[in-house]
Parts: C-alpha cells; structure tokens; sequence
C-alpha cells in the first residue's frame, strides 16, 4: 500500500461571493490524511465541514492554499481530470443518501461502475458482493421508498465503494437515522479501514467521531 498522503492541505481556503459580499467559508486549514487513516471533522453547521469536504472530494478547488488529493495539485487540474479521479478513487456518502427513487438499491449501486465502463458481468459480481457485505442481498430489488433510513444509507455506503476507491468522504452520514441505526452505519464505516480505505468524515456528533483515529475540531481551527 502506497505511504503517500491520500490529502495534504496547506493554508487551505474558500471564499464564495454573495451580491457584493465575500464571505469566507474555509480559512487557512491545514491537514494530511494518510492511507487507511479516518479522521474526523467536528464541530456545528456552518463552520466549514462540508466546503472541506468538497475540496478533499475534488468537487470544489480551493481560493488560496495548496491541496493535493493522491499527489496532485486540485487546482491545476481541469474539470474532467477532477471528475475521473472522483468516479475512480473516491467514494461520497451524504446524509441525505441521495439515492435515485426509480432505481433498485441494485441498480443504484451499479451506476457509478456503468458511468466507469466495468463490464456487466463484473457489475453483476461487484454489486452482488457490496449489498451482501452491508446485508442487504435480500433488498437488492427494492427502491429507495421500500427501504427504511438505515437502509437506504448501507445502499449509499455501497455504491460508494462500488469502484474500490482509495478514499471515502463522508457528510453526517447518521444526521438523518436514529442513534441505534446511526452507530451500526458507523461501525460499517469503521470495518471499511481493514480495506486500507482512507476516510474523512464531517460530523457534530461526539460519539461519531469517538471512532476516528484522529478528531479536527473546526471551531478550535478557525480560532
């Protein structure tokens, strides 16, 4: 397993406009995550978890700093290059899912390794082995409004690793379950580092983060 930093962040920030406003969203953070590392971002709404997580998906590109994602500069990359990194090494899990509601949890599943050109049959087997490995092989055929919360968030947690990505970012992945089904999603999340998979989750949850190896508290950093 390679030893080079999944994220290294310099001095990283993020400014967005409003009317004739800046409003600085991400001032001058710095962090590195490791291979197999899970650290956790804390603290409330608004102080900037999300917009890292952004950045550290490739989804956004930094105002001021340094970020590399796997060794490469996110800004001097150009759109589509950010995208193939995000189809092919990294995972995204939300709090609110984001399943499509008129396909199967199969079929959702499935949908990023068509977008990646994996061949049917290796699909087939891939898709086969996640929902079983969340225990869900018996709900493969179900849409997301046959699936209870919990559910719903171990198909998200599936298709996220359905193209063996190297680095899963999650956004409050329990804020939307109940507390008994919120910490068997984390424990997945948690086995999911015996893969080597990096993780990096945003949450104000003090029992959620008590998992990571290491806990970012945002407030203390923008201090």
């Amino acid at each position: 397993m390679s030893t080079e930093a999944v994220i290294r962040a310099e001095a990283v920030g993020k400014n967005y406009r409003v009317g004739s406003s800046i409003i600085e969203a991400v001032g001058g953070f710095g962090l590195s995550v490791s291979p197999g590392e899970f650290v956790a971002l804390m603290g409330p709404s608004g102080c900037g978890k999300s917009t890292l997580l952004n950045l550290f998906g490739c989804i956004d590109t930094p105002s001021s700093g340094r970020l590399e994602v796997f060794g490469r500069d996110v800004t001097a990359m150009s759109e589509g290059e950010r995208a193939a990194l995000r189809l092919r090494r990294i995972g995204f899990v939300f709090q609110r899912f984001y399943l499509l509601p008129v396909l199967t949890a199969y079929e959702n599943v499935e949908l990023p390794m068509l977008e990646a050109r994996v061949s049917k049959h290796d699909r087939r087997t891939r898709v086969r082995e996640l929902l079983e490995r969340v225990g869900l092989s018996h709900r493969m055929h179900h849409r997301p409004y046959q699936l209870s919360g919990g559910e719903m968030q171990r198909v998200a947690i599936a298709r996220a690793l359905c193209n063996r990505p190297d680095l899963l970012i999650a956004d409050e992945p329990t804020g939307e379950l109940d507390r008994k089904t919120g910490a068997a999603i984390l424990a997945l999340i948690e086995e999911l580092r015996s893969d080597g998979l990096a993780i990096v989750m945003a949450t104000h949850d003090a029992h959620a983060a008590e998992l990571a190896d290491r806990i970012v508290d945002m407030e203390r950093v923008a201090a």
